[in-house]
């Protein structure tokens, strides 16, 4: 019995190192990057970090500012970017992000993002004042509907996520979880394969806003009790943050009165037109934009920018 207990021990450590050299050789699962929080309280990524997304097609980099993407060669007439899973983008090389496009249509500026997947509104509104100090001349700030939502400890506490309390007037600050059980799940390739493939039901929030694109809700925002928290919201950051240069840049299916109301305490915004041709934006496998979907963008925002005064 001892025997046969040890033979099946050296097979399972055996098959655990092919598979191993496997995971790694064909690049089975994407590297993820390691997270930190700064001074600041911002949770971003490790500077100087490399690596593969799924299939070894492209690498991502995160630059010296703990952003993914390059850093723009200079930050004179600077526009930065700021957003969630949809900017941060890994799924696309650098060519395909945001500041690429854009500085090929607007080359007198410059362009930088600050993007991680997880990102509420207020933690944007947070990033935009980290950033302040680079003297841009907007703050591109990529929304959906449920990063309103996750901006309010009222509408559910995301322990991981930087949210306001209403009721205390109070910004609650986003810890990590777990972060030396993900830093171990992440080197081992082959486990998190098998992680991956194989969910269970303890899965925490390494894939964080996986649902992304999805509404809170169908119903008119008018007739939700949401509105008046989220106008609470909107009042916090418009007495505690300078809006004049934010432009809140709203997703297809964005709900318009909810859009109207950021229109109403003073910002700017741009609402993406998809109508044409959605299908095309996105992955056949995943709901983020294809290079196709993030040129399409691109060419929305340049138009709007120029228009704005």
């Amino acid at each position: 019995m001892v025997n046969f207990l040890k033979q099946i021990l050296i097979f399972l450590i055996f098959g655990l190192i092919i598979g191993e050299i496997i995971a790694r050789v064909f690049v089975l699962t994407s590297d993820i990057p390691q997270r930190m929080i700064d001074g600041s309280q911002v949770q971003k990524y490790i500077p100087g970090q490399i690596g593969y997304w799924k299939g070894g097609s492209h690498q991502w980099q995160i630059n010296e500012k703990g952003w993914p993407g390059p850093l723009p060669d200079n930050y004179d007439n600077l526009i930065t970017i700021i957003g969630d899973s949809f900017i941060e983008n890994f799924m696309n090389p650098d060519e395909c992000h945001q500041m690429a496009y854009l500085k090929e249509l607007l080359p007198d500026h410059n362009f930088m993002e600050a993007s991680r997947s997880g990102i509420s509104f207020i933690e944007s509104m947070e990033i935009t004042d980290q950033l302040n100090s680079l003297n841009p001349k907007y703050h591109l700030i990529y929304l959906f509907d449920s990063d309103f939502e996750e901006s309010i400890v009222q509408l559910g506490r995301l322990n991981d996520i930087t949210q306001l309390d209403l009721g205390k007037n109070q910004i609650i600050y986003g810890e990590m979880k777990s972060p030396g059980l993900k830093k171990l799940l992440y080197s081992w390739k082959f486990v998190f394969y098998l992680y991956r493939r194989f969910p269970l039901n303890l899965r925490t929030n390494i894939d964080k806003k996986s649902n992304d694109n999805e509404k809170i809700d169908d119903k008119d925002l008018s007739r939700m009790e949401n509105l008046s928290l989220y106008r609470k919201l909107l009042e916090y950051v418009t007495t505690n943050y300078d809006i004049d240069n934010k432009v809140l840049v709203f997703r297809p299916g964005s709900n318009e009165d909810l859009i109207e109301t950021t229109k109403e305490y003073g910002f700017k915004t741009i609402s993406l037109d998809d109508s044409k041709d959605s299908n095309s934006w996105s992955f056949d496998y995943d709901h983020h934009w294809n290079c196709y979907g993030h040129n399409q963008v691109s060419l929305q925002i340049a138009k709007c920018l120029k228009e704005i005064k």
